[in-house]
């Protein structure tokens, strides 16, 4: 049975083949972190890799080899890609496919910490809230990566973005990256809640026009009672902990929607809305319409305190492990 100590990883010397030939073969400058890395360390994720395995599924780096079939990539290319494992690694092989280009002059460390992210946001705010310019979008769990991305991208959108947190500390960079308003939302008795009198207030009585919930538990009760007539909330995902059920009569007295999201799955189930996707958010990174935002960085070394970073919620938006001596 696999431990759920986290502390079990070690680094493992590997031989690492040539490059299929639709392969490339990438030198890993930075992978970011991610909840699904730690999940899938305890056994608790609905993908098992085969073990042994390295964790990380988002890396940035430059490519040193390449199959017989690539003519799309040449060695020493900065590229980002995504895997399902394995990027905790000084190098890896990826299909060629997957790979893109970094933009410009964006940093490795950006450019492995955009893809989860700011997809769940995307398609959150874009394809199932149809967020619109001036309406108000209250963004919870906004110092974590998925929440910052959406206060990012709602800005970018043209909304008026209000986010919640649990620190006073974290919250401040949220501002300092374009939130409107934010609110701490840990009461005295260490739950969340209390927002929705500040909500109202930055409304003027109204309520949010949408709502971005990552936390669920009481979050999303009390959302239910700050939310706008017509209004949509976005459910996520539950860090809380706890499902909440909804209140039927809120929803049909203020015509509002609740709506599911699971970004990946809607390019499982309709492969050219998923690419679609994809390569808009890639244009937004390549216009520098979009910032992701990185807290840490730890050698592959230290990759268990980079995951136990995460694992605490020391985390402003993402944290991410570095390889082959590159350092931000």
């Amino acid at each position: 049975m696999i431990s759920e100590d986290i502390s079990i990883l070690k680094l493992q010397e590997e031989d690492l083949p040539e490059p299929g030939d639709d392969e490339v073969q990438i030198s890993v400058k930075a992978c970011a972190v991610n909840f699904t890395d730690i999940l899938m360390i305890q056994d608790k994720y609905q993908f098992k890799p085969p073990l042994p395995f390295a964790p990380g599924g988002e890396l940035a780096g430059d490519v040193r080899a390449i199959g017989q079939n690539v003519s799309t990539l040449k060695v020493g290319d900065r590229v980002v890609t995504g895997t399902r494992y394995g990027g905790f690694s000084e190098a890896i092989n990826v299909p060629a496919r997957s790979v893109k280009a970094i933009p410009g002059s964006i940093a490795y460390e950006k450019a492995a910490s955009y893809g989860t992210a700011y997809l769940t946001a995307y398609v959150a705010l874009n394809i199932r809230g149809k967020l619109q310019a001036g309406e108000t979008l209250l963004v919870h769990g906004a110092t974590g990566g998925v929440g910052m991305a959406a206060v990012d991208l709602g800005k970018h959108m043209g909304a008026h973005v209000i986010a919640t947190g649990g620190t006073d500390e974290k919250l401040s960079v949220v501002k300092s990256r374009g939130a409107d308003h934010v609110i701490n939302y840990t009461m005295e008795d260490g739950s969340l809640g209390g927002f929705r009198a500040k909500v109202k207030e930055f409304t003027d009585g109204n309520g949010a026009d949408v709502i971005y919930d990552p936390v669920g538990g009481s979050v999303f009760d009390e959302s239910m009672r700050c939310i706008n007539w017509g209004g949509r909330i976005l459910s996520i995902g539950f860090t809380s902990g706890v499902w909440p059920k909804a209140a039927v009569n809120h929803i049909l007295i203020k015509q509002i929607a609740v709506i599911g999201v699971r970004a990946g799955e809607i390019g499982r189930r309709n492969p050219e809305l998923g690419k679609r996707n994809s390569e808009a958010l890639y244009k937004l990174l390549k216009d520098g319409a979009i910032d992701p935002y990185v807290c840490a960085g730890f050698p592959l070394e230290q990759a268990v305190d980079a995951l136990k970073m995460l694992v605490d919620r020391k985390v402003i938006g993402k944290v991410v492990v570095t390889m082959n001596g590159y350092t931000f």
